[in-house]
């Protein structure tokens, strides 16, 4: 069986990029009522163009609708649902099981949000009854718990494979609400769990508490973060990243029907090169499953884009490292933009606000061209050839795919 790859899109730059690269469906947010209401989003308006452009590669279209909805904005939602259908979009992720007969009576996919925290076959064949086709299964799930519900299950099963992790079950925190007011359960995240943070614990004496400081300021103080990294500071809510890739053969030989990629948040870099990494994976092994070995290229690759370090989350075990800050191999500098694109050639004239020399690592993106990544090999000004371009000029730039003018430029900077 061949898993839907279904990738991440937060804006149309996004959704090029892992179209380009895989992508058999995408899922994507409608302003104020999603997970990721800091990502940019899309409109009712936008909804048709989306599908369109999904369309031409064959690929599936689901929107978000995972959060908490109250009276008004369930009514509001309704409203909209058949706008959606005329949009030519598949199907709605939804939290809220209450929308689901609405949803499939308007002739659109219902498939039911981690948010709903789906952890056995009981619950999947209750939700086939109320008319939905797929379940997002909940993350706390073993490898072998997800084997045993998906071959009992009367739905379709869907599953993370890559992308970050949450510190509370399926998502339902109170952190960020807590603290600031924004609450995630509303897509409103602000991610306080990502800061690094100290623990105290203030001992009276019934307590069995030893003092881990060194620190002389700190002797009415327990510090856990000694524990995790011998530091003071610590990063312990804030999980690594999840990431299956040397895992692709037992994902498959489980029976779940779509592997799904997380970051709508995300660059529409890190979106085009997770999925076509995972393209490539899933391919490679369904071509030839006795010959089937990780490559390397695609664990290097995924290290180029954001990431907190990678864990396999509780396929295998209960994840127990800690992250750190983004260790992506490299750093995205914003150097300018494509003033003109000549296609009998293949030549790039870019404006640039940076130096550029031969052998920099540059990335494209624009919201038709989606992300493209090439090293300079040669370039021009005025006709001439150059090894280096200042900053402040044009310059002409061999670029085998086709760029498009105020395409975004970046350079792409080794991480030191």
């Amino acid at each position: 069986m061949c898993p839907e790859l279904l990738a991440p899109a937060g804006n149309f730059i996004s959704l090029q990029s892992v179209l380009q690269n895989g992508a058999d469906a995408v899922y994507i947010g409608l302003i104020d009522y999603n997970m990721r209401a800091n990502a940019n989003n899309f409109t009712l308006d936008d909804l048709k163009k989306v599908s369109s452009i999904a369309q031409q590669y064959n690929a599936k279209t689901y929107l978000c609708s995972n959060i908490i909805l109250n009276e008004d904005s369930a009514i509001d939602f309704r409203k909209k649902i058949p706008v959606i259908y005329e949009s030519e979009i598949d199907g709605l992720i939804l939290s809220d099981i209450g929308l689901i007969e609405y949803t499939v009576e308007n002739g659109l996919e219902a498939h039911i949000s981690v948010q709903e925290n789906s952890s056995n076959s009981f619950v999947l064949n209750t939700l086939k009854k109320l008319g939905a086709k797929r379940a997002i299964l909940s993350r706390e799930l073993s490898l072998n718990q997800i084997k045993e519900i998906t071959k009992k299950s009367s739905i379709e099963t869907e599953v993370f494979i890559h992308g970050a992790m949450c510190m509370s079950i399926s998502g339902r925190c109170f952190l960020s609400n807590a603290l600031y007011g924004r609450s995630a359960n509303c897509g409103d995240c602000l991610q306080p769990c990502r800061k690094n943070w100290t623990l105290t614990y203030q001992e009276n004496e019934n307590d069995n508490v030893n003092n881990n400081s060194d620190l002389e300021e700190d002797k009415e103080s327990f510090i856990i973060s000694g524990s995790f990294d011998n530091s003071y500071r610590t990063n312990f809510f804030s999980p690594k990243d999840l990431s299956m890739i040397n895992h692709i053969p037992e994902l498959i030989k489980a029976g779940i029907d779509s592997f799904k990629i997380e970051g709508r948040g995300r660059s529409p870099d890190y979106g085009a090169k997770v999925t076509g990494v995972y393209r490539e994976a899933i391919d490679t092994y369904l071509k030839n499953p006795k010959k089937y070995k990780v490559n390397q290229s695609w664990i290097n690759r995924l290290k180029e884009v954001f990431n907190r370090g990678f864990d396999t989350g509780f396929y295998f075990k209960k994840p127990n490292q800690t992250s750190k800050d983004n260790q992506s191999k490299y750093i995205k500098k914003d150097i300018g933009k494509v003033v003109n694109y000549y296609n009998k050639i293949k030549v790039a004239e870019l404006k640039i606000h940076d130096n550029l020399v031969i052998g920099d690592r540059i990335l494209i993106q624009g919201p038709t061209t989606g992300s493209i990544e090439s090293t300079i090999k040669s370039m021009q000004i005025n006709g001439e050839n150059i090894i280096k371009a200042n900053k402040g000029c044009n310059v002409a730039v061999k670029f085998p795919n086709k760029v498009r003018k105020n395409d975004f430029l970046y350079k792409l900077i080794l991480r030191q």
